[in-house]
C-alpha cells in the first residue's frame, strides 16, 4: 500500500468513527466538523456520498487524474531545450523570467527549480552558515551612496573590464554604471558627475580604501585624511562625507573572482547580481563592444533590475540636496598646480600646453596656475578663478605622440 492510500484510509476510519458519533448524538455538527478539521459544507458532501456509494465515496477522486497545474509535456521539454541551450548557466529566478517575458511560460519559480535541479542542470544551493544581522538601511535615499569596481570578464571574447557601479543604501537603486578599463580617479569623477547632476548632492559616499579613493600610509591601515586624494579634495568641496570601509572581503563560492577593494555587504551582493544576469543578457543581445554595452546598461539593464531588484526607502521624503549655479565638472576633475615656464608653457604629464596671448597680461612666465584634468581627457588652465586656455582631447593625443 503507497503512502497516498494510506492516508486515504486512515481519514477514512477516522470520518466513519465521528459519522456513527455523530448520529448517536454524542457531538453536535459543529464538533464534528471540528474534529474532522473541514468546513460544515465538507461534512455535509461526504455524508451525502457515503450514503449515496458508500466506502467508495469517501476515495478522493483525484487520485489517478493528472493535476490542471500540471507542466504539459511538450512545454517541460522545451524548457530543457532552452536551457540546455540559449539559456545555460542560468539561475533559476533569472531563467524563470526569462521564460514569462519571452516564452509566454506561465508556471512558477518551485516547478522551474526542482526541474532543473531534477535534470541534473542546475546545482542545489549549499545550506547556509549561521544568520548574521544584517546592518540597517539607511531611512533616506541620498543618506549614504555606496560607489565600488568590480573587474570581471563582462564581455564574451574581451579581456575583463572594470565596472563601476554607483548605489543608493537605502533603496539599492543603481544610479550609475558603466565598464571602463580600469578604475580609478577619472572613472569616479564620472560617475560622480552623472549621479550628482540627475539627483544632487548625497550627505555621504561609502567607498573602500582604493589609492584613487584614499590615501593609506600602511597596506591594511587607516587612511590619511590630512593628504586627500583628488577624490577627498572634491568631495569636501561639495560638503558630501567621504566613508572608507574597513570591512574585509568575504568570498563566495557563487562569484570566485574578487574585486578590488575592501567588501561591503550590499555592494558585494549586487556585484553577486550582476556577475551571474549581466554578462548572460549582454550575450543575449550579441553586444561585444565596451560603447555598445555602456549604452545597453543606461538604457535597457539598469532600470530593469531597479524595477526588480531596489526596494522602497523606509521613510518618505530624499536627503539629496539640489545644487543650482555650480558647475560639477569644474570641480569633479584632477586638479594640480604648475609653474608656468619661461617659454610660456606648462608642463602636465608629458604634454606641453602652450598659455595662447591673453588681456590680462603679457605673458605667465613663473605664474602659478592649475590645471584641470576632466574624466573626457579634456584639459584646461587656470590662474586664479580665469581660465586661459582649454584644450581638446585630440590635439593634445596629436601633440603626445609627437613628443
Amino acid at each position: 500500500m503507497g503512502r497516498t492510500e494510506a492516508r486515504q484510509g486512515v481519514r477514512m476510519m477516522k470520518f466513519l468513527d465521528i459519522l456513527s458519533r455523530y448520529e448517536a448524538a454524542e457531538f453536535s455538527h459543529l464538533e464534528a466538523v471540528e474534529l474532522l478539521g473541514v468546513g460544515e459544507r465538507t461534512f455535509r458532501r461526504w455524508r451525502q456520498r457515503y450514503e449515496e456509494e458508500g466506502e467508495a465515496g469517501l476515495l478522493d477522486r483525484r487520485l489517478g487524474k493528472a493535476s490542471g497545474k500540471r507542466v504539459p509535456v511538450d512545454r517541460s521539454e522545451e524548457v530543457e531545450a532552452l536551457y540546455r541551450g540559449r539559456y545555460a548557466g542560468f539561475t533559476a529566478k533569472h531563467f524563470l523570467e526569462r521564460l514569462v517575458r519571452t516564452h509566454g511560460f506561465k508556471w512558477g519559480y518551485a516547478w522551474t527549480k526542482t526541474f532543473l535541479q531534477a535534470r541534473g542542470l542546475l546545482e542545489k544551493t549549499p545550506k547556509r552558515g549561521a544568520h548574521r544581522r544584517k546592518r540597517a538601511r539607511r531611512p533616506l535615499p541620498g543618506m549614504m551612496l555606496h560607489q565600488d569596481g568590480s573587474k570581471h570578464g563582462w564581455l564574451a571574447g574581451q579581456p575583463a573590464l572594470d565596472l563601476i557601479v554607483t548605489l543608493d543604501d537605502a533603496t539599492s537603486q543603481i544610479y550609475s554604471a558603466f565598464l571602463v578599463e580600469e578604475e580609478g580617479t577619472a572613472s569616479t569623477f564620472r560617475a560622480l558627475a552623472e549621479v550628482f547632476g540627475e539627483h544632487g548632492l548625497p550627505l555621504s559616499l561609502y567607498t573602500d580604501r582604493g589609492s584613487h579613493y584614499f590615501h593609506t600610509p600602511e597596506a591594511g591601515g587607516k587612511v590619511d585624511r590630512s593628504k586627500p586624494t583628488q577624490v577627498g579634495r572634491a568631495l569636501a568641496h561639495l560638503g558630501v562625507e567621504h566613508i572608507a570601509a574597513y570591512s574585509p572581503h568575504r568570498a563566495s563560492a557563487r562569484t570566485p573572482v574578487c574585486w578590488t577593494g575592501y567588501a561591503r555587504g550590499r555592494s558585494e551582493r549586487v556585484f553577486q547580481t550582476l556577475q551571474d544576469r549581466l554578462v548572460k543578457e549582454l550575450a543575449l543581445a550579441g553586444i561585444d563592444t565596451v560603447e555598445a554595452a555602456n549604452r545597453f546598461l543606461r538604457e535597457v539593464y539598469i532600470p530593469s533590475h531597479n524595477a526588480r531588484f531596489a526596494v522602497a526607502p523606509a521613510r518618505e521624503g530624499s536627503a539629496f540636496v539640489a545644487i543650482s549655479g555650480v558647475d560639477l565638472c569644474e570641480i569633479l576633475c584632477v586638479q594640480e598646480e604648475r609653474q608656468v615656464g619661461n617659454d610660456n608653457c606648462v608642463s602636465f604629464n608629458r604634454l606641453k600646453l602652450q598659455i595662447p596671448e591673453s588681456p590680462l597680461r603679457a605673458h605667465f612666465v613663473k605664474a602659478r596656475v592649475k590645471v584641470r584634468c576632466y574624466p573626457d581627457g579634456t584639459h584646461a588652465v587656470f590662474h586664479g578663478p580665469r581660465c586661459l586656455a582649454r584644450y581638446k582631447k585630440g590635439a593634445l593625443q596629436e601633440e603626445r605622440k609627437a613628443a
